[in-house]
This record gives structure tokens, C-alpha cells and sequence, in this order.
């Protein structure tokens, strides 16, 4: 970090200055002095040029406010920057609050308690509440708004400081002794750290061992407004004015950092974003009477960044600008005013700028890769960041491992952010430096080289080993006090490291071939690379904070402490003053005031330096005229400095700006520019070769190429070793028209547009076509095709359309991009686009409009597939003549009877297994009407009746309604008619000319009768059918009154005992045989109910009481014995049963169903149009 005085503004009568305050939202400068002195100042750059931004900029005083109102010395003045408001007050007490109102301040409120002196007022984070605190102890906490919210006195007690935390919730109150006491935002007591007290456990451990009396200088609590330097970081500093200080990181801190500055301490104050304390004050000169005024700047954890000496009798105040890089500083009647430049953590690497910042809402820094040429960022998240090293296209970031684990990992990573390889070391590396083939790492003891090697077309596997094989030597470390020979490889031995030294490391810098060490006794190491030799040590005079090496590491640059550059030339042997001959010598050359230099790349006596706002160009030590600019230097080749206006870029780092890098030509290449321009090219080449560079060269080729001086041109483009350009100048020659010649060279110059109207111009619209082609500008292209006409063009014409579909569709505009593609008859990228808009009806259409076996429907199709639209998929596929993936489709879809029906359509073998699995899939769900309906519409009758008579067993068991129950059987019966109408009809397929229809049926039958193991449905299938019909025919006859036939229907029942259980048969013709009279047959109903197994005891014992009580009264005698004989025998040549009346038939003529094959009497079937049992009609 470096500073130094820019700026002084003298108050006018000579009135001193007692306090100052920077409104760092909006800039303007509050100071306070004796005679109620108060005024308010702002700076304002005031420049048209861009180049000229931050600190590089003019500025003057564009507010210079007296405020009118105090009558004694102003001695506190406070801002309030969410509000806008100043607050002020003098010696009598006096408190006034102001306000911006039309560009100008004016006296808001004012109070005066007539008592007692104000010592100190200060807001709270978010600008709702001040607390004021007086001399006598009274303290008072109001509103933004005048209102009072609590006051309190503190007894016995004189009050100088108070400062609240950054949650508002914690007030700090410095006592005039040199107490700090704790209170809550209420003001209730906490508890208080007395300098020497006993019973409290807390002290001000920066007081241990000081005797007198002293008093606190400040108390500076840092809000974290602007995120933390890193979690957990100190930001509460307590500083006395004997020079003692701590930094904690909360009131209630045990191990605060302690700071012993050596000075009378006046004013405290951090910066920003609290990664700077400025300490002010004054320190006992040694030479001269009096003392000198000095500032001194801590980072959060002690250690000093440096001291800035200030002329003048008396400091006595300080105040930070609101983007950390100013300070003003009220001494006697002026106000200094100081210029930062801070230590950013940055680096360039390949056209990308590097740079870290903290944010408010996370802990770790944010490092963003900002492409300057792109234009594009990559963003990373680094725990505690130590620092960025670049070098070529690739760079280190240096971070602490972890919180409690004293381990640093050094990232290798590429131009955007990519970690392609961590290190993990046991030295803190304080101090990084790069080359093309190593990281060196430093701590104040010993420094660590490690030779990384980059991937460029590794796999993982290999990178696997290569993080495997850390063995190799390629990492070493050294201690600063060794002298490594070169020739051993150096082990990996942190214990080294760990070892003391006198003589710490300060800095340190690296070539290709050469590592220079400084050390802060003014040594400077020098060691061979890649082979680590110590090969010299050079003693200079002063302590080094930053080394460079120039490009063929034969000087060596050094900026020490205060901003003094120097020059090391470390090959030339020269004589000393005894006579001995010594190599390396201090040049002569000496530059104060420089806080960044840059050696160019390509010439080694060529340098920038960037001294205050101003940027000297170097060649052989002789400086050019400055250029104004507050840049950090990026880069320096080709005569050319890459400059980044760093402090704007952090102003809104997440929106880097392209106007911040600035480009500097230095002078040769300006003069160059100059006499080409004025003189012309024969001049211009004469001076060029006096002093030649690849890159005026170039600038003689270029203009030459302007004028068409082919020759000069040619020589130049070899002096630079342009190969291209030459071929270029000599295809220019074959040319022959002039106007042809100057549309090629704007073409090589980038002026497209001017190369594209030259040869409009021309007529030649095929080379402006041509040109649009290799730019890839495809609009344009389809532009000038469509302002001629010609066959050739519709080739390209489609192309264009096709290339500017790309060009939407790689944007995701697809809709935009159909249009093209459309016009480009570009059916592939066409259904990408109809597929990521969801528009599947265009999809659709263009699966329609392609031939039969395009070799883009399988990938339509698939894209229905995607979205499950089975029909649309399937007529792809068929399209396609992929019947088989057509198929697959409906099964995956869920389709099955789809799935079925192709199969059948397109003889496929595989279906049988297919349908058992979706079966197995539907029964697994307890979905078997689903599966019965699969398989009848596939044509599996067989295992569809199989299914349901398993449902009609079941629903019969559950002795649900009779009704429904026959219909299941009728349904499976039915099923199993058809079956067999299958099985013949394959039989006559097969039997077709070999013989009669009979024999053919039979085979049918006889095939089926192997398939069917004999089971009970193929055989009698109706029988379950048959068993519920007279079931319920019976108990319709009995309910209706015709109890004769009831009966005769009734005994048929015995048949069926198998079927429907034997109770509900013998009860139902016990019952008829009871209503039509027949006792003789009602008692062996009884007879066989009460020898059931089914029943229990107690039903029997009931059947048998009922029997007594009939057959007391009746005979157990058949009346009518003849009609029922037939029916009781039953037997072998059993007649047929009508089943519309349940009575056998004994005529000769009767009806017969055709479906199932049971007969009717030929004059009851008048009545009916369906047949009774099966339900078909009458034919």
C-alpha cells in the first residue's frame, strides 16, 4: 500500500481546525474549528477527457458552504449518510442538526442543555438513532426525526467517547480515565473493563505495564457495511493516546490484537471496508525541536502498512473518504489531503483481469475473471484469499485451508476461474510470484517451489496420477539461509521451515531462469531456476517491498518502504572502491514516489512507472514525457501499456466497464504514427530502421498497405515476420484492377462494410457474398442474395436460411429460428424446433409431409414416443416400415389392443409373450376384467374364459345375486364357443382341399382336445350357466304360482350340486315339492338337508323339527307319482329340458340356439325373441 500528500486547502483568518468528517455517501467534507468555524467543502473531478478518471483527474472545491450558528470552537461534527443530515456541536454545548435542502445546508434542529460540553455523538449503522454523550455524565439516545427516546446520567463519571455496535445493540462509553464501560441499546449496564480492575474478568490488555494517566484517543467500531476482510475479523479498535491500541473482534474479546504505535495518538478511523486503520497523530523527532506529524496504517490484524509525514505544528483530526482513497487531514488551518493506493488483490492473465472484493452478504471473497475482450465475467467464491498471482494464461490463488488449520492451498487456475490444480503447503505464503513454469511461495523463513505442469489434453485419469505423483521433486522448499548447490533435489521437509531467522524475506520475484529473494536487511538472494543454485548475494541499502526482473533477467527493479525505485544491474562486473573486482552494480537512476512498475516483455530496457498520477515511460533509464493516469499497469509489449482503472472497476465491481482499461502508446510508436501520418512512408521507414520494432514495422506494413505501396509493405511484413501478410501483399499483386486491390486491403483492415460497397460498386456481388461468407455474417448474406437473382443462389440462399436458423437456435429463439429453417427445407433442425416449442401438431404435419423410409421419422417417432403420443409414434414408425418398434411403442405406451392389432396386421411372432406380461401386469393389479378384455381382444379366448369363470366362481361364492352370477357364466361360456369356433377355423385353414368340412371340424376338436387338458369349462362349459338358470327359473315359476312346473324345474337341480351349494338346492325343492304337495319328494329333501356335512348341529336340529311338524300332519306320499317318475330316475337317456320351462321334452319337434346349443318346445318359443339361457337371438 502506498500514499502521499495530493492536495492542501488552507482556511481562511488562519482559524484552527479542531475536527473533520467525510460523508462517504455523498462526499462532502464537514470541518469544524475555534471561533464556531464550520464549514462544508466538496471535491469534485471536474475533466472531459475518459482517459482521466479517480485519482488522475483535476479536482477543485465545487461546494464551499460557511455554516452560521456556533459561537464557540466546534469541537464534534458527525454525519449521518442515510439521512443526509450533519450533526455539530461547540464548546458551550451547543448541538445543531442540519439538512440539505436546493444545494445548500440549513439549521434543522437545535438543542442546548446549558450544562455541560458534548464530547462525542455517534449513529447507528442504519442512521435511525444518535447517541450524545456530555462531559458530566448525561447521556441521550434520540430519533432521526428530534425525538428523545431514553436519556440517562451516569454518576460520578466524565464521558469523552461513545460508539455503537454494528447491530445497533451494543453501546460503547470511553470515560475520561481511560475506562471503557459496556450498555445495552436500552442502557442498562453490561459490565465494565476497567484498565486495571480485578473483579472484572475483561481488561484492556494494551494498557498492561503503562503507568500515568491517560486517555482514550478514539473508540472506532467498524459496521462491516462493506462485508469483512475475512469471518470473524477484528473491527473494534480502542486506541489512547499514549500510542497504545486494540483491535478486537467483539466488546466481549479475550484475545485482542495489540499495537504498540510509538506516537501520541490524536484520531483514529478505519477505512470503508475496514481493512485499514488510520492512526494520526504526532511522534518526538529526533533531530529537529518539536514534533512530527505522522499518520500510520494498520491492517485489522497489526500489522503496518506503512507511515505518511505530515508537515504543520499539530494534527488533529482524520477522516477516510467514502471509497478508501483519500484521507483528509485537519493540521492547524489546512486541511491535507492524502492519495491511497491500495494493495488490491488483482492480476492479468490472457486478456482477463483478476480481481477480489468482499461483499456485505457473504464471508468469502468474491474473485471475478473479467474477460476485458469478450467482455465476459466468471465469478468464484474464495475462503480467506491471501492473494492473486498471474503470469501468461494462468493464475495462483493463495488461501488459508481452513479456519483452526494452520495449512495454505495454492489453486492453479486457468483464465476463467477454472481450479485446475491445489497445493497444499505448511508456510504461509505471504509472498507469490509466477513464471510460465513455477510457483514460487515465501514466508519470512523459507520459500517453496513447486513446477506445475498444465493439462491440455489430459484425461482424468491422468490428472489422477499426476496428483499422485507429488514425489517427483517437482515441489521443494528451502530455507532462506541455506545455500542450495542446484544439484540436489530438493525434499519436500517442512521441518526447515519451520526454523527461525534473523534476516526474514521481504519480497521476492521470479524469471524463467532466475529467482531473486529480498530480505529486509537489504540482501538479495539470487538462485538459478529451474535447478534451485544460490548463485550470488548482493547487498543494497534498502528494504525491498517489491522486485522485478526485466525480460532477459538482467536487471532487477526495486520499490522499497517509501516508495523509492532503484535499478540493479546484475551481470556487470565493475571494480569497487578497495579494487576488487564485484559483479553487479546499483545504477544510477532514482525515482521517488512510485507505487507500480512494469518491465516490458519484449525489450529489456523498457519500462513503466507509475510515480503519484503520473505514468513515465523508460528507455536505457531516460524517461518520456508523463502521462497522467491513476492505472495499474496490466502489461507492457508491443510498445504498447495496458492499463486498469483498478479503483473505478471495485467502485461497482459487478459491472466491470470496457472504458476502464486504457491503452497507452509510448512515444516511438507515436512519433512513427506521426511522420507516416505528416512526413510519409520514405521518412517513416528511414526512422524505423533506426529504430526498429516488430511493432513499427507492422505500422509501416499497414500504412503502406493503405497507400498500395506493395513494397515497402512486403519488407516490412518480413521484418516483422508476418507470413500471412506477405502471402497477403503478394496475392494483392496478382490483382490487376486498382479498386480491387482497395477492397481487399479494407477487408484485411476490418472495413468490412467499405470492402463490401467497393465491390458492390464493382458489380461483383459474388465477392461481397463471398465476403459476408468467411465473416459468417449470414444475414448479410441473405440480404445481398436476395437483391439479385440467379440459379447458383438458391443452393446458397438455403444455406443462409439454414445458418441463420442455427444461429436462433443456438440462442434458444426457436420460434424465430422455424421460420428459417422452413425456408431452408431443413427437416431435422426443424423437428428440434417444433419439439422444443411443444408444437406437436407441426410436428406432426412434418412427419406427414415426408416421403415413405425418410431417415428422419424413427427420430420423429421417437420424439412422440417422449411425450406419449402413441398414435402419431405409430404411424411414424409404420411410415418408417418399423412395424416392430411400432409395436414396442404401444406396448410402452400402455396400448396393448393397439399393440395386438398391428401385430396381427404385420404376422408378428412375439406377441403371445408380450400380452402374458401385461396380463401378469393387469392381474398383478387386481385388474382381471382388464386382462379378459386384453385377451378377447387379441383373440385369446381360451384365457379369457379361463379369467372369468375364475370371476364367476368367485362372485358365486360370495353368493351375490344370482342374476349376476349367471351372466358371468353365460360370459365365459360364450368365450368358450368361440374358442372353438377358432380352433376350427384354423383346422379348415389347414385341412382347405385335403378333405370334407366334417373331418376338418372333427381335427379342430380333436387338436383342441389335446391343447385343453380336460378341464371341466371346455368340456360343459354351460353347465354353470345351465345350474343358475333353473336356479332362478325355479323360484320365478314357485313366486309366479305355477308350483308343478317349479318342482319339475327344481329337481333338475340335483345335477348341480357342485355348482350351487346343496343347501340352497334342497331347500328350494323342499319348498316346492311342500307348495305343489308332493310330500313323498319333500321328505327325502329333508332326509338329504339333515345329513349335510355343511351344516351345524343346531341348523339340523331345526331342519328336523320342521320335518316333524310337516310330516305330523301330512304323509310323506308322492300324489301325482307318474309325471315326476321320469324325473326322480333320471339316468342314462336322459330327455332334453326345455330351458324356457324346466319340463323335458318330449316331442319330436323343439327349438334349438344356435350359440348354445339348448332346446326350447317348439310352442313355447313363440314368446320369446332371445334364447333363455344364452340370451342370442331367435334366428
Amino acid at each position: 500500500m502506498f500514499f502521499y500528500l495530493s492536495k492542501r486547502i488552507a482556511i481562511p483568518n488562519n482559524v484552527k481546525l479542531k475536527c473533520i468528517s467525510w460523508n462517504k455517501d455523498q462526499g462532502f467534507i464537514a470541518c469544524g474549528g475555534e471561533d464556531g468555524l464550520l464549514k462544508v467543502l466538496k471535491l469534485e473531478t471536474q475533466t472531459d477527457d475518459a482517459k482521466l478518471r479517480g485519482l488522475a483527474a483535476p479536482n477543485n472545491l465545487s461546494m464551499n458552504q460557511n455554516l452560521e450558528g456556533h459561537s464557540g470552537s466546534v469541537q464534534v461534527v458527525t454525519w449521518n449518510e442515510q439521512y443526509q443530515k450533519l450533526t455539530t456541536s461547540d464548546q458551550n454545548g451547543l448541538i445543531i442538526v442540519w439538512m440539505f435542502y436546493k444545494g445548500s445546508w440549513y439549521e434543522e434542529m437545535i438543542n442546548n442543555r446549558n450544562k455541560s460540553v458534548v464530547r462525542s455523538m455517534s449513529w447507528t449503522a442504519d442512521g435511525q438513532k444518535i447517541c450524545i454523550v456530555y462531559e458530566d455524565g448525561a447521556v441521550i439516545v434520540g430519533s432521526v426525526d428530534g425525538n428523545r427516546i431514553w436519556g440517562k446520567d451516569l454518576k460520578g463519571v466524565q464521558l469523552w467517547h461513545v460508539a455503537w455496535s454494528a447491530d445497533s445493540k451494543v453501546l460503547l462509553f470511553g470515560m475520561a480515565n481511560g475506562e471503557i464501560h459496556i450498555y445495552d441499546s436500552q442502557g442498562n449496564f453490561i459490565k465494565s473493563n476497567l484498565a486495571d480492575s480485578t473483579q472484572m474478568k475483561m481488561k484492556l490488555n494494551c494498557l498492561v505495564n503503562v503507568t500515568g494517566a491517560i486517555s482514550i484517543a478514539g473508540i472506532q467500531w467498524y459496521h462491516g457495511t462493506e462485508g469483512y476482510v475475512e469471518p470473524d475479523c477484528p473491527c473494534l479498535a480502542i486506541c489512547f493516546d499514549n500510542g497504545r491500541c486494540q483491535i478486537m473482534r467483539h466488546e466481549n474479546d479475550q484475545n485482542p490484537v495489540l499495537i504498540d504505535t510509538n506516537m501520541f495518538v490524536v484520531s483514529i478511523q478505519w477505512n470503508h471496508t475496514g481493512s485499514v486503520l488510520a492512526v494520526a497523530g504526532s511522534q518526538r523527532a529526533a533531530a529537529q525541536e518539536g514534533d512530527a506529524n505522522i499518520v500510520q496504517f494498520y491492517t485489522p490484524f497489526g500489522e503496518s502498512l506503512g507511515t505518511l509525514k505530515v508537515s504543520g505544528k499539530q494534527i488533529s483530526a482524520l477522516s477516510w473518504e467514502g471509497g478508501g482513497l483519500k484521507i483528509a487531514l485537519a493540521v492547524d488551518y489546512f486541511i491535507y489531503f492524502a492519495n491511497i493506493r491500495p494493495d488490491y488483490k488483482w492480476g492479468y492473465c490472457s486478456n482477463t483481469i483478476v480481481y477480489a472484493y468482499t461483499r456485505p452478504d457473504r464471508p468469502e471473497y468474491c474473485v471475478i475473471f473479467w474477460d476485458t475482450k469478450n467482455n465476459e465475467k466468471y465469478i468464484k467464491y474464495v475462503k480467506s484469499l491471501i492473494s492473486i498471482t498471474t503470469c501468461g494464461d494462468f493464475c495462483i490463488l493463495a488461501t488459508k485451508a481452513d479456519e483452526n488449520h494452520p495449512q495454505y492451498v495454492l489453486v492453479l487456475c486457468n483464465s476463467i476461474g477454472t481450479p485446475l490444480d491445489p497445493k497444499y503447503i505448511d508456510i504461509v505464503p505471504l509472498f507469490v510470484t509466477m513464471t510460465k513454469t513455477h510457483v514460487i511461495a515465501a514466508s519470512k523463513e523459507a520459500f517453496y517451489t513447486w513446477q506445475y505442469r498444465v493439462a491440455k489434453k489430459l484425461t482424468a485419469l491422468e490428472i489422477n496420477q499426476m496428483m499422485r505423483s507429488r514425489k517427483e521433486g517437482r515441489e521443494r522448499i528451502y530455507h532462506v539461509d541455506d545455500t542450495p548447490s542446484g544439484s540436489v533435489d530438493g525434499v519436500l521437509d517442512y521441518s526447515k521451515a519451520i526454523q527461525g531467522t534473523r534476516d526474514p524475506i521481504c519480497a521476492i520475484t521470479a524469471s524463467d531462469k532466475t529467482l531473486i529473494v529480498g530480505r529486509e536487511s537489504g540482501t538479495i538472494q539470487r538462485y538459478s531456476l529451474p535447478n534451485v543454485g544460490l548463485i550470488k548475494k548482493y547487498s543494497l541499502k534498502c528494504r525491498a517491498n517489491q522486485l522485478s526482473l526485466n525480460c532477459n533477467s538482467s536487471r532487477l527493479a526495486i520499490i522499497d518502504n517509501s516508495g523509492v525505485l532503484t535499478f540493479f544491474d546484475l551481470d556487470v562486473r565493475v571494480t569497487d572502491s578497495t579494487g576488487q573486482q564485484v559483479t553487479g552494480e546499483l545504477l544510477k537512476l532514482e525515482r521517488k514516489d512510485v507505487w507500480d512498475m512494469k518491465w516490458a516483455k519484449d525489450n529489456p530496457d523498457l519500462f513503466a512507472v507509475m510515480e503519484k498520477t503520473r505514468m513515465y515511460v523508460f528507455r536505457n533509464l531516460d524517461p518520456e514525457e508523463p502521462i497522467q493516469t491513476s492505472g495499474y499497469i496490466c502489461n507492457f509489449e508491443d510498445l504498447e501499456i495496458k492499463s486498469v482503472l483498478l479503483d473505478e472497476i471495485l467502485k461497482n465491481p459487478e459491472h466491470p466497464n470496457k472504458d476502464y482499461v486504457v491503452n497507452f502508446e509510448i512515444r516511438s510508436l507515436r512519433d512513427s504514427r506521426a511522420l507516416i501520418e505528416k512526413v510519409g512512408i520514405e521518412d517513416a521507414s528511414q526512422f524505423i530502421e533506426d529504430n526498429p520494432h516488430p511493432r513499427l514495422w507492422r505500422l509501416l506494413a499497414e500504412a503502406a498497405l493503405q497507400k498500395l505501396d506493395l513494397n515497402t509493405a512486403e519488407q516490412a511484413f518480413v521484418h516483422c515476420k508476418d507470413y500471412q501478410g506477405i502471402k497477403f501483399v503478394k496475392r494483392l499483386g496478382n490483382l490487376q484492377s486498382e479498386s480491387m486491390k482497395r477492397a481487399e486491403v479494407a477487408a484485411y483492415f476490418g472495413g468490412f462494410e467499405e470492402a463490401e460497397r467497393m465491390y458492390l460498386d464493382m458489380d461483383r456481388r459474388d465477392l461481397a457474398i463471398g465476403l459476408r461468407l468467411k465473416l459468417g455474417d449470414w444475414f448479410r448474406v441473405l440480404q445481398l442474395l436476395k437483391t439479385g437473382s440467379g440459379d447458383a443462389d438458391d443452393s446458397l440462399l438455403e444455406q443462409a436460411h439454414n445458418a441463420i436458423g442455427d444461429y436462433f437456435a443456438d440462442r434458444q429463439k426457436w420460434l424465430n429460428a422455424v421460420q428459417y429453417y422452413v425456408q431452408g427445407r431443413n427437416q431435422e433442425r426443424l423437428a428440434e424446433c417444433y419439439y422444443m416449442l411443444e408444437d406437436y401438431e407441426g410436428l406432426e404435419s412434418l412427419a406427414n409431409s415426408l416421403p415413405e423410409n425418410h431417415k428422419l421419422l424413427p427420430e420423429i417417432a421417437q420424439m412422440f414416443v417422449r411425450v406419449g403420443m402413441c398414435e402419431q409414434a405409430v404411424t411414424a414408425f409404420l411410415k418408417c416400415s418399423q412395424p416392430k418398434a411400432a409395436v414396442d411403442t404401444c406396448v410402452h405406451l400402455n396400448q396393448w389392443n393397439k399393440a395386438v392389432e398391428l401385430a396381427k396386421n404385420h404376422s408378428m411372432k412375439e406377441i403371445g409373450p408380450l400380452l402374458a406380461r401385461y396380463a401378469a401386469h393387469l392381474l398383478e393389479k387386481n385388474k382381471i376384467l382388464d386382462a379378459i378384455e386384453l385377451y378377447r381382444k387379441a383373440n385369446y379366448f381360451y384365457d379369457a374364459a379361463k379369467l372369468m369363470f375364475k370371476i364367476a366362481d368367485e362372485e358365486a361364492k360370495k353368493r351375490t345375486k344370482p342374476l349376476r352370477v349367471k351372466k358371468l357364466y353365460v360370459l365365459s361360456a360364450l368365450l368358450i364357443e368361440q374358442y372353438h369356433e377358432q380352433m376350427k377355423s384354423v383346422q379348415r385353414g389347414k385341412a382347405k382341399g385335403k378333405s370334407s368340412e366334417a373331418t376338418s371340424a372333427l381335427a379342430g376338436l380333436l387338436e383342441e382336445e389335446v391343447l385343453s387338458t380336460t378341464s371341466r369349462f371346455t368340456d360343459n362349459a354351460w353347465r354353470g350357466a345351465e345350474a343358475y338358470h333353473f336356479f332362478i327359473l325355479a323360484q320365478r315359476q314357485l313366486y309366479e304360482g305355477y308350483v308343478d312346473t317349479a318342482l319339475k324345474t327344481a329337481l333338475h337341480l340335483r345335477d348341480y350340486e357342485d355348482i350351487i351349494p346343496a343347501v340352497e338346492i334342497y331347500s328350494l325343492l323342499a319348498l316346492c315339492a311342500c307348495a305343489s304337495r308332493a310330500f313323498g319328494t319333500c321328505s327325502k329333501a329333508f332326509i338329504k338337508l339333515e345329513s349335510l356335512d355343511s351344516l351345524s348341529s343346531e341348523q339340523k336340529q331345526q331342519y328336523e323339527d320342521l320335518a316333524l311338524e310337516i310330516f305330523t300332519k301330512h304323509t310323506p306320499k308322492d300324489n301325482r307319482k307318474s309325471e315326476l317318475d321320469s324325473l326322480l330316475e333320471g339316468g342314462e337317456g336322459k330327455l332334453p329340458t326345455c330351458v324356457a320351462t324346466g319340463s323335458p321334452i318330449t316331442e319330436y319337434q323343439f327349438w334349438m340356439c344356435s350359440v348354445c346349443k339348448h332346446c326350447v318346445l317348439a310352442q313355447e318359443i313363440s314368446n320369446y325373441n332371445f334364447c333363455p339361457l344364452c340370451h342370442s337371438a331367435v334366428g
